[in-house]
């Protein structure tokens, strides 16, 4: 199972997690409050990756992959807060979705514009990453449940980026002709199109 089936279930089962849901909907939090955070999360994290590169201030790549934290955890808690303060909604599902895809891309692309990775590859990468969003939704639009399955996930992504965002600030040089942030987005570019490819299969041998 992919790190991304893991981490939903454990979330959503975390008795601390519903918990905390509770909390933040006593004091007036709504879940898209906290889509919206997670989408300025992730812009700001982008901004910080592509001056973080053109300008050489190395230290904003931990800024960075501290945002990209922050996306993940308010990406995964806003469906939490839904559940627990029952007012979970097709438009709120449709809200997180289109919010979790701006998110993506203004990651992925902050990455490219700071310098980390060649245009091709980043292009590829952001390719393989929404077709692998579109197919999990796809199947679900025709009848057969979200497909979160496949080798590279939102959340895999997530920590792929936050990890190689370390390593890349504990170690700025490049290693075969990348840097680590250069070789998540390469990974990207290939298991990112498997992973849309193994959807779309799934899918298919069920209709």
């Amino acid at each position: 199972m992919a790190i991304d089936s893991l981490l939903r279930s454990f979330v959503n089962n975390w008795r601390l997690s519903k918990k905390i849901a509770r909390v933040i909907a006593a004091v007036g939090i709504s879940p898209n409050s906290l889509s919206l955070l997670s989408l300025f999360s992730a812009a700001l994290a982008g901004l910080l990756f592509t001056v973080a590169g053109l300008k050489g201030h190395h230290l904003l790549l931990l800024f960075a992959g501290v945002l990209v934290a922050m996306n993940a955890f308010l990406d995964t808690f806003d469906g939490v807060l839904a559940r627990e303060a029952g007012i979970a909604s097709k438009k709120g599902d449709f809200l997180d979705h289109v919010i979790d895809r701006y998110a993506d891309i203004f990651i992925l692309c902050g990455i490219i514009f700071g310098g980390y990775v060649s245009w091709e590859i980043g292009l590829l990468a952001i390719i393989g990453i929404l077709l692998t969003s579109y197919m999990g939704t796809q199947a679900q639009a025709v009848g057969l449940g979200r497909v979160y399955g496949g080798m590279v996930g939102r959340a895999d992504r997530l920590l792929l980026i936050i990890a190689a965002t370390i390593l890349t600030w504990l170690y700025p040089y490049h290693a075969l002709g990348f840097s680590f942030l250069g070789w998540i987005m390469l990974i990207f570019a290939v298991l990112g199109n498997i992973t849309a490819l193994q959807r779309f299969f799934y899918a298919w041998r069920r209709l």
